[in-house]
């Protein structure tokens, strides 16, 4: 029980203020009565795609992620047209699983028409590939509604790039309120899926100018590499996995940078740096802590500038505004 005894009474005035508006933004069982069966809809269309393509769920996840990280958690990654997100360098022929999106987004408003946002199916989409990959099933607040614009040029300053270096790469999150471990536990998502070639090849062949692949390389993985994505431009859009249990959620990611073996150059600096690299380790060797940190470190990364009550509005179709 909290004593208020000691703190002054304006202090306990603001206690009471805001912690209600803060813990209202997003709420746990917002759907409960207006949508019980959301969470098995969105579940049965995550199924149906992953058993289709099992990469999807990586893109899936991408996408919450691609979404959150430019002007927060409303689904103007979702929306068409010229100059928008999609157009954007990091979503330009490497964003997908906006088909999954439309279909689970049908079903819904099948059952609840005009209730669930394209925002919140996002958030739950994403939270359905990590737990049908084999990882956390964790507790999402919902609540979120869908925003009104989409430009290309806040997702070209705001999303990460694999080019850049960690301090640039954590000061994209930290500017969201999120913190450096959260980007360790974030970049944890690379335990599925695929990246391509254009996103590494220069540690393969002409690392920093000089000419020569990237030392820090594992010599056999830089021989395999060097196999899939030869030195060609042809080769730019071949696909590599990102760890060796590419479509399974565990802690095989955190394991290959400790061997130095991972495929981004900005996932291998997590390893190099002082600040992250004993981070890494400890979730190499605990994989059960590093399922609830990303849950957590997700949750945290979906509150994110997120619109509620009467702002933004539940889209009707997620690729366009009412």
């Amino acid at each position: 029980m909290i004593s208020f005894s000691k703190y002054p009474f304006s202090l306990i005035f603001t206690y009471f203020i805001l912690c209600p508006l803060i813990s209202s933004q997003l709420d746990y069982r917002f759907y409960d009565y207006s949508c019980p069966n959301l969470t098995g809809l969105v579940r049965s269309g995550m199924l149906s795609a992953i058993a289709n393509e099992t990469r999807m769920a990586a893109s899936i996840l991408r996408l919450h992620f691609h979404d959150c990280l430019v002007d927060g958690c409303e689904a103007s990654v979702l929306l068409d047209g010229t100059g928008g997100e999609k157009d954007a360098f990091p979503n330009r022929n490497s964003a997908r699983g906006f088909e999954v999106i439309d279909a689970i987004k049908a079903s819904v408003e099948k059952a609840c028409p005009g209730i669930v946002s394209c925002a919140d199916i996002l958030a739950l989409a994403a939270r359905e590939a990590v737990y049908l990959s084999g990882g956390p099933c964790y507790p999402l607040p919902l609540g979120r509604r869908d925003g009104l614009s989409s430009k290309e040029s806040s997702a070209n300053e705001q999303l990460p790039s694999p080019f850049e270096p960690l301090d640039n790469i954590t000061a994209k999150f930290t500017s969201k309120g999120l913190k450096m471990k959260d980007v360790v536990v974030l970049s944890g998502a690379h335990t599925i899926g695929f990246a391509q070639c254009f996103t590494f090849k220069p540690r393969l062949f002409d690392f920093d100018g000089s000419g020569k692949p990237d030392p820090s390389l594992d010599t056999s993985f830089l021989q395999k590499l060097q196999g899939s994505c030869p030195n060609l431009a042809n080769s730019d859009s071949n696909l590599a996995p990102l760890d060796s249990t590419f479509d399974k959620f565990d802690n095989t990611y955190y394991k290959s940078l400790v061997s130095s073996s991972g495929l981004l150059q900005s996932d291998q600096t997590l390893m190099e740096d002082n600040r992250t690299s004993s981070i890494v380790l400890y979730y190499s060797k605990y994989p059960y802590l590093f399922a609830g940190d990303f849950g957590a470190s997700m949750v945290r990364m979906g509150s994110v500038g997120v619109l509620t009550g009467q702002n933004g509005q539940v889209r009707k179709s997620c690729r366009v505004v009412n």
